[in-house]
């Protein structure tokens, strides 16, 4: 039998040990990833662990430390597929990157027990953990920092509301406006609101500005024959 022939006890052992090793500090790391309740919890961050080390030390028990190599490059790209799985969108925010990016770090771990790192794979185990648990209180202490609006790096659009047939001539009052404030324009659109009405966007090159001036700007379109109405916005969101 082919089992009889190939078969060798030391480097068996050596095959449980780094499968110990996967299991458990995939074990750790997702232990704290199910205590709070994320998509990819205990089993999964164990199954992903397991996998990477299985893989691994087969191709190094096969071909060698070169062709080991060459399966940890798949893995690494591979389980991007798996951690795909546990981001969702719901409306604007986004949710499951900490997860995901968790997954990829057990596979990491997973692949240092297969090729026999197996102190590399406990220090890597303990420093997931300690970003996932420590990190937390900063993470929260950072976010109740209250932030200035015009620090913050926003898409910034001016606008203004006109007869059609003014259009061209306010198209370009506010381009000159802006222009002269040192908010050069990145892209200038003019939108249909009506029959007899359209408003023209200015969406500016800059990400961050003073609300000041762009209130001084809106202030003085207003003050022009035609102009029905004129603000400004920003989109923080990419």
């Amino acid at each position: 039998m082919k089992f009889i022939e190939s078969f060798h006890l030391l480097p068996f052992l050596d095959t449980v040990v780094s499968y110990v090793a996967a299991f458990v500090c995939g074990a750790l790391i997702g232990a704290e990833r199910q205590y709070r309740q994320r998509t990819a919890g205990l089993r999964t961050n164990v199954l992903v662990a397991i996998g990477a080390a299985g893989f691994t030390d087969l191709a190094q028990g096969i071909a060698g430390d070169v062709e080991a190599v060459r399966v940890i490059s798949y893995v690494v790209s591979g389980i991007g597929f798996l951690g795909a799985g546990v981001i969702m969108k719901e409306g604007l925010n986004v949710r499951g990157l900490n997860t995901a990016a968790t997954l990829w770090c057990s596979a990491a771990v997973g692949a240092c027990a297969g090729v026999d790192r197996l102190a590399e794979a406990f220090l890597l185990t303990v420093f997931v953990i300690a970003g996932n648990t420590l990190l937390r209180p900063l993470v929260n202490a950072i976010n109740r920092i209250p932030i200035k609006a015009e620090s913050i790096e926003a898409t910034y659009t001016v606008s203004l509301t006109t007869a059609v047939e003014q259009a061209g001539v306010m198209r370009d009052l506010l381009e000159e406006r802006l222009e002269a404030a040192s908010y050069p324009v990145a892209e200038l659109e003019v939108v249909e609101r009506g029959e007899e009405q359209v408003e023209i966007v200015a969406t500016l090159t800059s990400t961050e500005v003073e609300g000041e001036e762009l209130d001084a700007v809106v202030e003085g379109l207003l003050t022009r024959p035609h102009v029905d109405h004129a603000t400004w916005s920003a989109n923080t969101q990419s």
